[in-house]
């Protein structure tokens, strides 16, 4: 029923999605917004900013929660586990943070990568954490020890986007070198490589039956 954006103005916005109303708007940050997700219970919004923190908001009143500090660099890509209680961060300081979502506590932090993370996200069972950097590569992270399970290699350029699958077995990925890769999440092999796009892909996502990718 609602909608959350993030933008170059600094603002994080609540739409209605049925009528396009807007419902509130977040201020907080000191530079641009690129990462917003709900909680999936929906009562709080997380964002992630170029100015190198995430931030934590009641979805309801537009409160500012709590801001989590740590990240050295902007702040790429944020969400919440399937769970609501961890959050997790990637940034251009090379490093992936997993924070306590209630209490805004620092959990541990993923650092495998040799340049900035572009972009994060759990697993639907919220055991794993995929991410994908500028090294043209994605790694998957145990989300309880922080430990690497594998790193997945074949894009010729930058990685933007990642996503699991419905049921976790699979990982898609959009990168600037114009293609979209399905993976296998369990050992890391590509499945297959999807051509088409004329320019760099910026966002990737599983149908919720897992059967399509949709990409832009």
């Amino acid at each position: 029923k609602r909608v959350v954006s993030g933008s170059l103005d600094k603002l994080v916005k609540i739409w209605n999605a049925e009528t396009g109303a807007e419902v509130c708007t977040l201020s907080g940050h000191a530079d641009e917004v690129d990462s917003v997700a709900f909680s999936p219970d929906g009562k709080r919004v997380v964002s992630g900013s170029y100015d190198k923190l995430v931030k934590i908001w009641d979805a309801a009143t537009g409160a500012e929660v709590r801001t989590l500090t740590g990240h050295s660099g902007w702040v790429t890509s944020v969400s919440f586990s399937p769970d609501g209680k961890r959050i997790v961060s990637g940034s251009w300081d090379k490093t992936v943070k997993i924070w306590d979502a209630e209490t805004g506590a620092e959990v541990c932090t993923l650092s495998g990568f040799s340049t900035k993370v572009t972009s994060v996200a759990f697993s639907p069972d919220g055991t794993r954490i995929v991410c994908g950097s500028v090294e043209c590569i994605l790694k998957i992270w145990d989300a309880a020890t922080g430990a690497e399970v594998c790193t997945l290699a074949g894009h010729s350029s930058a990685v933007i986007s990642v996503s699991f699958s419905p049921d976790g077995k699979r990982v898609v990925s959009g990168s600037l070198d114009k293609l979209v890769k399905i993976w296998n999440a369990e050992t890391g092999a590509e499945v297959c490589t999807l051509s088409g796009h004329a320019d760099e892909v910026d966002s990737v996502a599983f149908s919720p039956d897992g059967k399509r990718v949709v990409s832009g």
